[in-house]
């Protein structure tokens, strides 16, 4: 029986005459056309006439603990087996590639082996680690306290029993920085990423599966699924980071398919951050996993920062030099910049404006397909929808009352760029967001970034994830509470890990450093413990929130969206299902059904329904009928509700 990679087809019986053991790729001809398919099952001859399979592709069959995940995950996420193979493997595993690549490389060619004096933290974190069962282990680590020579060490172990290692990264960013530190250790290790092209995944792909020696590999969630023989070790840096989740079909998560996954091969999952998700470390503590503190220092000597948290409310906070910089800040980066040292300056939203807007008739410009307020980007004068990517002149006058009095409400990382710019002329000075060009991106300049050539460095979320700049003598948040605002459960947590993160790029030497963050909401939680890094304090009140509101960890979440071309259609069709639900299983509680917050996107109008509950089979089940639906979007254990 063969496993058909592909959207439509699912188990298929063919015959053939030679040897293919369980896991074996071949092409089998589906209808008029050849099809990638995986062998899944051996079964005497049928009654039916079956067709033959056209030809083995690989010698090395798929590891026997990959093809597990691979039903597993199916069932799990209520997706079919061929959408989860094309999860899997690789689109064009079938193409023999055509020249050699760098993907992988013997460390002695790149650098002098070094031996790193651990401290008695990561010491002790070590052998707590060596000592526990295979599982997962969380290992909670302020910013700077040296989590990855943990996994370096841990990595080393495994690699010396035979086992191979899988190390995740949430960003291509942080890629080239994570590659180096173990090639300087490590002599087979294999990095794969999203810049990477076909051919080179594909090398990728069957490098590991015929490999006789242990390997590392290094990349983001989908290097889970490279086909090792031996796992000893999976370690997911940055285990908060919302790109651990997939966004298409199957819509998994990343830890939790890692744990199913070190569960098959007998192998331990090590989840690093400074920051977990709520979520996860309430499963820790109620499974009684180990969870490992790491509240020191790495580097002997380091300074904490200086935090300053300046209130955006108070006009006095601000001087004439700038409408977005406040005094403190402005000081601070005038006595970086004298010092010859960096400045980082982090907001999370990309372009030069929020939205256009008629300051006489109130008229706002939105894109025509999602309906939502379109950005300014005023290097390229152009109004854009970060959605669908529609863009348009700016309007001279309002298209409604034809006024010129046009404004532009809030700032993006552009503004804030220009505004650099204006006020410090001689600095260095380079942005990365959504908008940075190819061969402009934090993993392109990253020995630039490093070794302090650029002033100041503006950026998203991109910027604030794990990056270690030792000349960073400077942190500014423009607006720390921006994401507050989001109608979402997860809000506050996100908006803590944020900034939480962004603090933690500064106070890593024995230089004196700052974080000077500016919020109108210096009083909210996640402001306010986000800033000294108090994990504990706001997990202890945000804990309490979800339980009041019974949200995750407290109940189990399906995320249902339909998607019609008329408003009408999509409501009709959502109070149906909403009915229907009410009805089949009386023990669910529905939220909605009510508009998707991106209501109209592509041209679609969207409405959505939240299904809690305290069963997470009884969401599966609803899961696995619905996805079956046309123009219905299942998502089991959503991170966030909007989408």
């Amino acid at each position: 029986m063969v496993g058909n990679v592909g959207t439509y087809y699912d188990i298929l019986t063919y015959q053939s005459d030679l040897d293919l053991p369980i896991g074996t790729l071949v092409k089998v001809p589906v209808g008029k056309k050849d099809s990638l398919g995986v062998i899944v099952k051996q079964v005497s001859k049928p009654s039916f006439t079956c067709k033959t399979i056209a030809k083995r592709l690989l010698d090395a069959p798929i590891p026997k603990a990959l093809l597990s995940l691979h039903g597993w995950m199916s069932e799990y996420y209520a997706t079919n087996s061929g959408t989860t193979w094309q999860t899997i493997i690789p689109s064009r595993i079938a193409t023999k590639p055509r020249q050699e690549t760098n993907s992988y490389v013997n460390s002695s060619d790149l650098h002098k082996r070094t031996q790193i004096l651990l401290n008695n933290c990561q010491q002790s974190a070590i052998e707590t680690i060596e000592k526990s069962p295979a599982g997962t282990i969380m290992l909670h680590g302020i910013t700077g306290s040296g989590k990855t020579e943990v996994y370096k060490e841990i990595a080393d172990r495994t690699i010396v029993n035979g086992r191979s290692v899988i190390i995740l990264v949430p960003e291509i960013s942080l890629t080239t920085q994570l590659v180096n530190e173990f090639r300087s250790r490590f002599n087979n290790v294999l990095a794969t990423h999203s810049a990477m092209t076909s051919s080179e995944r594909n090398q990728a792909w069957r490098y590991v599966l015929s490999a006789k020696q242990p390997v590392v590999i290094i990349g983001p969630r989908s290097a889970l699924f490279m086909p090792v023989a031996n796992l000893g070790l999976v370690v997911i840096d940055e285990c908060h980071e919302p790109s651990y989740r997939q966004e298409t079909a199957p819509r998994y998560s990343a830890i939790t398919v890692a744990a199913k996954l070190c569960s098959l091969h007998q192998a331990k999952l090590i989840l690093g951050s400074a920051t977990p998700a709520i979520s996860d470390y309430y499963l820790a503590q109620k499974l009684h996993r180990p969870i490992i503190s790491m509240n020191k220092l790495a580097k002997i000597g380091a300074a904490r920062p200086t935090t300053m948290v300046v209130k955006l409310t108070n006009r006095d906070n601000f001087s004439l030099e700038s409408h977005l910089f406040t005094r403190p800040l402005l000081d601070a980066i005038h006595q970086a910049l004298a010092s010859h040292r960096q400045i980082l300056l982090f907001h999370n939203r990309r372009g030069t404006a929020g939205s256009a807007m008629c300051n006489n008739c109130g008229y706002i410009a939105t894109c025509p397909n999602c309906f939502t307020p379109l950005t300014l980007h005023g290097d390229k004068f152009q109004l854009i929808c970060h959605i669908c990517g529609y863009h348009q002149r700016p309007p001279l006058s309002c298209p409604d009352c034809q006024q010129t009095d046009i404004v532009y409400h809030g700032i993006g990382t552009k503004r804030i760029e220009e505004e650099a710019h204006k006020l410090f002329p001689k600095a260095s000075i380079r942005r990365f967001d959504g908008d940075t060009v190819k061969g402009e991106a934090v993993q392109d300049l990253y020995d630039n970034l490093r070794d302090g050539q650029t002033d100041i460095i503006i950026g998203t979320q991109i910027i604030a994830k794990g990056l270690d700049l030792p000349h960073l003598a400077v942190v500014g948040i423009i607006q720390a509470d921006a994401g507050l605002m989001l109608p979402d459960f997860s809000a506050s947590e996100r908006t803590f890990q944020l900034v939480a993160q962004a603090c933690g790029r500064v106070g890593r030497t024995n230089q004196a450093t700052k974080a000077i963050i500016q919020t109108y909401r210096p009083e909210a939680p996640a402001i306010k413990y986000g800033v000294t890094q108090n994990y504990p304090a706001f997990y202890s009140e945000e804990i309490k929130n979800r339980q009041n509101g019974h949200f995750p960890p407290y109940s189990y979440l399906l995320k249902l969206t339909c998607a019609y071309k008329t408003e009408r259609g999509a409501t009709i069709a959502a109070s149906k299902l909403a009915k229907k639900l009410r009805q089949d299983y009386p023990n669910i509680k529905l939220l909605g059904p009510a508009p998707a917050f991106y209501e109209r996107l592509r041209g679609l109008y969207r409405w959505q329904i939240i299904v809690r509950s305290g069963k997470r089979s009884t969401l599966v089940t609803i899961a696995s009928d619905i996805a079956k639906a046309p123009n219905w979007q299942v998502e089991l254990d959503p991170g966030s509700l909007i989408s």
